[in-house]
C-alpha cells in the first residue's frame, strides 16, 4: 500500500473520536468518524476505508457485531479493536473474527500509530506476495501453455522471438505434447494475431479430401461439387495456416505444397485461374522425418522449406517438473466446465502422477484429470480416481498370450488419445480400418469397459 490509509474511527464516546482523529489528522491521514455501528456500516457501504479504529462497547450493536457485518461488506478492511481490561478476551475473540489487534484503553498516540505502521507494512507485504505469485504464474505460462521445466521455459524464449518474423515453423514432438497450442502462440504474438488462426490435420483426410480442403474447388470440378468453395490457404490468407500431422500427406500433395511455399501461389480444383495467397505456414508433425527422407516418403526439399526454424518439444516423461502444474490447470478448468468447487490432489495420487511415464502426453494427462473429477467424490483426487493401479499390476504379472498383449496395448493407446481413431492409429502404425477391426475382435469400449 503506497497511499496513507484511510482511517475509520467508531466509538459512541464523543471525546475519544475527537482525540483519535486530532492524532491521526497531525500524522497525515484522512480520518472518518461513526458514532455507532450502523453508521459505520452504511459509511464502509458507500465509500473506501483501509482502516477502521471499532470501539468494542457500545450501545446498541456492539464491536463484534459492527466487526462481523464490515468483513462482509469488505474481507479486506483491517479493524484495530479498542477495549478496556475487562473485556480483553472477547478482543482476542474479535481477532478470530478477523481482526488485525486490539488496543487497551488508555492508550496514547504513539501506540496507534506503531499499529498502523504494522497494517501498513502487512498490506504491502500481501500485495507483493501476490504481484510475486502472478509472475511465477507468468513466468511457467505462455499463452495457454504451461510448463515451468527448463526445457519449456526455453520454448516460451523461442517463441518470443520468432512470433513478430513471417518464417515458417516445423514444430516436432510425440501425439499429446501440445504442438497446437505451440502453433496458437506463434499466431497470437505476431503481427497477424488480428487475422485468421486455420489448422488442418492433414493425417485425419485422405489425399483426395485433404487437397479440396486445402486448395478449394470450383463448382463442377469433380462430382458432388455442387458449390464453389475456398480453400484453407484462402481462409488463412493474411493469417496463419497450421499443417498438423505433416508427415502423413502423400508425395503428390507434398509437391502442390512445395509449390505454394515456393510461390506464395494457389489454384483452385477445377481451375486454371492462380490466385495469390499471403500465408504464414506452420506445420507439426510427430514423425521422424529424418527417416521418412531416407525412405523417400518425405521430399527433402520440401523438409528444408519447412524447417526453416523448428521447435522440438519433449514428451511429458522427460519434465516430470511440469506435471503438477498442468495437473492444477487442467482440474481449474475441468471444475469450471462442471460447475463445482476446485479440488486438491492428495499426495499419494500426485506421487502416482509424477512415476507415471505418460505415453499420451498432456492429452492424456488432462483425459485422467477429467476422469478423476468424474468419478470422484471427495474435496480431493486420490489414488482410487486414478487408473494406473490396474496397469501397474498389469506390468508386474504380463499375459503370456500374445493376443492378450496386444489387446492391453491397443486399449492404452486408445485411452492415452482420448479414444481418437487416426491418431491411436498412428500411434500403432497400421491403418484405420485395421484398428476397427482390432477394436471390434477384442471388444474393447471407451472408458475400459471391454
Amino acid at each position: 500500500m503506497t497511499k496513507m490509509p484511510r482511517i475509520l474511527v467508531i466509538d459512541d464516546e464523543y471525546a475519544m473520536r475527537e482525540s483519535l482523529k486530532d492524532w491521526l489528522s497531525e500524522d497525515g491521514y484522512q480520518v472518518g468518524l461513526a458514532a455507532s455501528g450502523p453508521e459505520a456500516i452504511e459509511m464502509v457501504k458507500k465509500s473506501s476505508w483501509e482502516v477502521l479504529l471499532l470501539d468494542l462497547k457500545m450501545p446498541g450493536m456492539d464491536g463484534i457485531e459492527t466487526l462481523k457485518n464490515i468483513k462482509e461488506i469488505n474481507p479486506e478492511i483491517e479493524v484495530l479493536m479498542m477495549t478496556a481490561y475487562a473485556t480483553v478476551d472477547t478482543a482476542v475473540e474479535a481477532m478470530k473474527l478477523g481482526a488485525f489487534d486490539y488496543l487497551v484503553k488508555p492508550f496514547d498516540p504513539d501506540e496507534v500509530e506503531l499499529l498502523i505502521k504494522r497494517i501498513v507494512s502487512h498490506k504491502e507485504l500481501v500485495l507483493e506476495n501476490i504481484l510475486l505469485r502472478r509472475k511465477l504464474e507468468e513466468r511457467d505460462q505462455f499463452n495457454k501453455i504451461i510448463g515451468k521445466s527448463r526445457a519449456m521455459h526455453d520454448i516460451f524464449d523461442l517463441i518470443a522471438r520468432i512470433a513478430p518474423t513471417d518464417s515458417t515453423v516445423l514444430i516436432t514432438g510425440e501425439s499429446g505434447t501440445g504442438k497446437e497450442l505451440i502453433a496458437q502462440a506463434i499466431h497470437a504474438n505476431s503481427g497477424r494475431s488480428y487475422m485468421p488462426f486455420i489448422a488442418v490435420s492433414c493425417g485425419a483426410l485422405p489425399d483426395s479430401l485433404l487437397e479440396s480442403e486445402l486448395f478449394g474447388y470450383e463448382k463442377g470440378a469433380f462430382t458432388g461439387a455442387e458449390h464453389t468453395k475456398k480453400g484453407r490457404f484462402e481462409m488463412a490468407h493474411k493469417g496463419t495456416l497450421f499443417l498438423d500431422e505433416i508427415g502423413d500427406i502423400s508425395l503428390k500433395t507434398q509437391i502442390d505444397l512445395l509449390r505454394v511455399l515456393q510461390q506464395r501461389e494457389i489454384n483452385r480444383l477445377g481451375s486454371e485461374q492462380t490466385m495469390k495467397v499471403d500465408v504464414r505456414i506452420l506445420a507439426a508433425t510427430n514423425r521422424n522425418l529424418d527417416k521418412a527422407i531416407r525412405e523417400e516418403r518425405f521430399r527433402q526439399d520440401l523438409f528444408y522449406r519447412l524447417n526453416v526454424i523448428s521447435i522440438h518439444v519433449p514428451p511429458l516423461r522427460e519434465r516430470s517438473e511440469d506435471i503438477p502444474l498442468l495437473a492444477k490447470a487442467a482440474i481449474k478448468k475441468y471444475c469450471i466446465e462442471m460447475n463445482r468447487d476446485e479440488v486438491g490432489i492428495s499426495p499419494a495420487a500426485m506421487k502416482l502422477l509424477m512415476n507415471y511415464d505418460w505415453p499420451g502426453n498432456v492429452r492424456e494427462l488432462e483425459n485422467i484429470m477429467e476422469r478423476a473429477l468424474v468419478i470422484g467424490y471427495e474435496d480431493e483426487i486420490t489414488v482410487e480416481d486414478l487408473p494406473f493401479d490396474r496397469n501397474k499390476k498389469e506390468d508386474q504379472k504380463l499375459p503370456s498370450s500374445l493376443k492378450q498383449m496386444e489387446k492391453i496395448h491397443i486399449e492404452r493407446i486408445l485411452e492415452s488419445t482420448g479414444w481418437n481413431i487416426s491418431k491411436a492409429s498412428r500411434e500403432l502404425d497400421i491403418d484405420r480400418q485395421t484398428l476397427y477391426n482390432k477394436i471390434d475382435k477384442y471388444g474393447l469400449k471407451k472408458g475400459g469397459a471391454s
